[in-house]
């Protein structure tokens, strides 16, 4: 009797395994987001009335988080350097959101100026009286060899990623302190967590990020009332390689390449906006084979670093070859998990 009822706990267990490797293998989001999306608070219900300032509005995801907000009748503060791009992204909000025009403000910013981030602070506390959720958006990415990189490039990516988000959360952070509440989100990226090549300072400015917002969680012990996100997407639909650095800083990539094997923008957005109505600390967004790369980055590092070895060849190859490095890479990655 005994051995009957441990071989029907054993085959329970081992189909309890194989049920969350299925679940999991199907998975776009971490354990946690996962939990929130189906158990947690709703969007609908904590963010309605919020006043929410996001960088990088112009394009991407910032974009589509703007539209999305734009449903959820939140106050936006629109920022970006390209001011026409703005004035874009706030018709569409005011056409199909559930905004009127006193519920936008376009405010061109540029996060390497950083004397001008107090400013702009001051700019939407006159307008709005508070800022409930400050979304660090804005940056760039890197697509080139280390050795053939202008140290400027490095300077860039660390001005703009890094110091300037750091700038832009400490002239808000006294207000939120202020108020003791509030919520800064930053959209780092699965490069914070992992390294691959090509993409050198990108990933020192994302690491940087996740250890500096970290960090300041850890300040803010005794303000319970203010939530430090880390979002850390994996491929995502966008303009980031368009728009990424190469050798030199006036040297764009231009072509993004085939954008078929990325997450959609809107289901990233939609986990995003997840993450804020439930104040999860660090969440990683991404389809599989990426999300389980970033778990064995995470917990099995030894076994990581010898598929990146393995796979990052082929990605320098793709590069020095002309042949789009990301799509080729990525896309091999989905065919050998598929």
């Amino acid at each position: 009797m005994a051995c009957a009822l441990l071989l029907l706990l054993s085959a329970l267990c081992a189909l309890l395994l194989l049920l969350g490797l299925g679940l999991f293998l199907r998975a776009d989001s971490d354990l946690t987001l996962q939990w929130a999306e189906r158990r947690g608070r709703r969007p609908e219900r904590e963010l309605p009335g919020m006043v929410v300032w996001v960088t990088g509005a112009s394009s991407g995801i910032g974009e589509e988080l703007a539209y999305q907000l734009s449903k959820l009748g939140v106050s936006l503060v629109l920022s970006a350097r390209r001011e026409h791009e703005l004035e874009r992204v706030k018709r569409k909000c005011l056409e199909n959101g559930n905004v009127k025009e006193k519920d936008i403000l376009v405010l061109p910013l540029d996060l390497m100026d950083r004397s001008s981030h107090e400013v702009a602070t001051k700019a939407v506390l006159r307008e709005f009286g508070r800022i409930d959720i400050l979304v660090n958006n804005g940056g760039r990415s890197q697509r080139s060899l280390l050795v053939d990189t202008n140290m400027d490039v490095f300077k860039e990516l660390i001005e703009l990623n890094y110091l300037g988000t750091v700038s832009l959360t400490k002239c808000v952070l006294p207000h939120m302190i202020e108020r003791r509440q509030g919520k800064i989100v930053t959209v780092n990226s699965f490069m914070g967590i992992i390294s691959v090549p090509l993409s050198s300072g990108y990933c020192a400015s994302k690491h940087a990020l996740r250890g500096f917002f970290n960090s300041l969680r850890t300040e803010l012990v005794e303000y319970p009332g203010i939530a430090v996100s880390n979002i850390c997407p994996g491929p995502v639909q966008s303009q980031i390689v368009n728009n990424a650095l190469g050798e030199e800083v006036t040297k764009a990539v231009g072509n993004g390449g085939d954008q078929s094997y990325k997450m959609a923008t809107s289901r990233c957005v939609r986990l995003m906006l997840v993450t804020m109505a439930n104040d999860l600390k660090e969440v990683w967004i991404g389809d599989q084979p990426f999300l389980l790369v970033v778990y064995l980055w995470q917990y099995m590092p030894t076994w990581a670093w010898w598929i990146t070895n393995k796979l990052g060849k082929k990605r320098i190859e793709n590069f020095k070859s002309g042949v789009d490095a990301d799509s080729s890479y990525f896309k091999f990655l989905k065919k050998k998990h598929d």
